[in-house]
């Protein structure tokens, strides 16, 4: 992903991506659609951006387009942190003047009033058993009184249902914990896990590490949450 969006902002003959999940087949998802303005963004995201205050972490934050938008027409203090060293050279090309390569895990040394985590932001934590160590470090990151601000999709719709309305879901294991892969010019990502989260899932998990949960906004099968400490 991070060389796609290298590539689209350098004009260095784009593709669009390709995704696939382990219950999905392949699907297009246009490059450009991570460079897009505030006014093209979903309900959800747009409602994060306004809910933002403070000091400000987007973690996944791609292309930069929400840190874009924080840091210019919000005025806020905005880091935008990604994995992907292609990714952060576009956000600091783009002009975010903060941007850090690095792991969420693996991040230390500031504290922000508001974490973001956005386009199914449960995603980073990858699966159920690794659920409380991610809200555990993202709680240490967090000021008092500070807010994440994350979103996930219910995917329960996607599986096949009997006549009565029963659910057929895989054995061995959360129905939300799936296989990501993402294709780019004919070459492919190693498989991630990728964890889709439904609402009382997420509240759970929440809870039992020392957060009080909030579901803001729901949009058919998706949802924005805001965590605060207890």
């Amino acid at each position: 992903m991070g060389r796609a969006i290298w590539d689209y902002y350098h004009d260095n003959d784009p593709e669009d991506l390709q995704t696939e999940t382990s219950i999905s087949e392949l699907d297009e998802l246009p490059v450009d659609y991570l460079f897009r303005d505030f006014e093209d963004m979903i309900d959800i995201e747009q409602k994060a951006l306004k809910l933002s205050t403070g000091k400000v972490l987007d973690i996944g934050a791609g292309a930069g387009s929400h840190a874009l938008y924080l840091q210019n027409e919000m005025n806020l203090d905005v880091l935008a942190l990604d994995i992907s060293p292609k990714s952060v050279e576009v956000c600091q090309l783009r002009g975010i003047k903060n941007a850090v390569c690095t792991n969420i895990l693996d991040f230390s040394g500031e504290t922000f009033d508001t974490i973001l985590l956005l386009m199914n932001g449960t995603g980073i934590f990858e699966g159920l058993s690794k659920i409380d160590t991610y809200l555990q470090k993202l709680g240490t990151l967090l000021n008092e009184g500070g807010q994440i601000l994350i979103d996930s999709t219910d995917i329960l719709y996607m599986f096949d249902r009997d006549k009565d309305g029963g659910v057929y879901i895989p054995a061995g294991g959360y129905y939300g914990e799936l296989e990501y892969v993402v294709h780019y010019k004919g070459e492919s990502e190693e498989p991630i896990t990728w964890l889709y989260l439904d609402f009382n899932t997420l509240k759970n998990a929440a809870v039992n590490n020392g957060f009080k949960v909030e579901k803001v906004m729901q949009d058919e099968d998706s949802y924005l949450a805001k965590l605060t400490k207890i």
